[in-house]
């Protein structure tokens, strides 16, 4: 394997998007982004990412990831973590050994075109429900499963008194309602399993609610539209009562 790269492959490369390649399948591993050597510059194995004990498998076996470029020649690092989030969403972050989703994934990435559409026309809801607004900014993505959206809704939030009079509870990405739940009741934190806490971590002031998907009526009336008026501009807390 090549340790350091040609002073001229590298003015030819400029900027560009490379893969780790599982040399017995042909399955891509790793999906990175730089330029000059960045390429080269982890095949050590060093650290404890997931990136890193994957190497550490493979050299065990006495064999090494093949590096491949997907694309060079671009015309600037934006370009290229565009081009290297879009290759994540491609593949699946849950298949590959990157951390995180690519820069920017959660706004500018994979989308169903309902969900492209709800984003940018921005139809905006009228809720006449007793309902509790959750932000979920921090933990959506695209492809997650139902069980997922749901335990990242749910739980674990400082929240007060007035959840009681909540009916339901809604997913809140963007701004755009993603889901609706039915709330049947609150728990303390760490009362029942969660991927988001797992049972018996506690956490002081912090519920978490068990409930059910809304009836296709109270969905259709509100998954897909803006709720981002409701929230004070600016403000960070992601919870919002609304008719409560």
């Amino acid at each position: 394997m090549v340790k350091r790269l040609p002073a001229c492959v590298v003015r030819e490369l400029g900027y560009y998007v490379y893969l780790y390649i599982n040399p017995e399948t042909d399955e891509v591993l790793y999906v990175g982004k730089g330029k000059g050597n960045r390429a080269l510059s982890h095949l050590d194995g060093t650290g404890k990412s997931p990136h890193a004990a994957m190497i550490r498998r493979l050299r065990r076996r006495g064999l090494q990831p093949r590096v491949e470029i997907l694309i060079h020649g671009l015309k600037d690092e934006r370009t290229a973590l565009a081009v290297e989030m879009a290759a994540i969403d491609l593949l699946g972050v849950d298949s590959l050994t990157n951390a995180v989703h690519g820069y920017h994934s959660a706004r500018r990435g994979r989308m169903s075109l309902d969900q492209v559409l709800s984003l940018y026309q921005r139809k905006p809801a009228r809720i006449v429900e007793p309902a509790i607004l959750i932000r979920i900014n921090k933990l959506y993505h695209y492809g997650m499963s139902p069980a997922e959206l749901y335990d990242a809704t749910r739980g674990v939030w400082v929240i007060g008194s007035k959840r009681k009079k909540a009916k339901y509870a809604f997913a809140v990405y963007q701004g755009i309602v993603r889901e609706v739940y039915v709330i049947s009741h609150w728990l303390p934190a760490g009362s029942t399993f969660s991927t988001r806490n797992p049972r018996g971590v506690k956490a002081k002031r912090r519920w978490e609610f068990v409930g059910t998907v809304a009836t296709e009526r109270i969905r259709k009336k509100y998954v897909g539209r803006a709720v981002d008026g409701l929230f004070s501009p600016g403000g960070r807390n992601p919870i919002r009562y609304v008719n409560c």
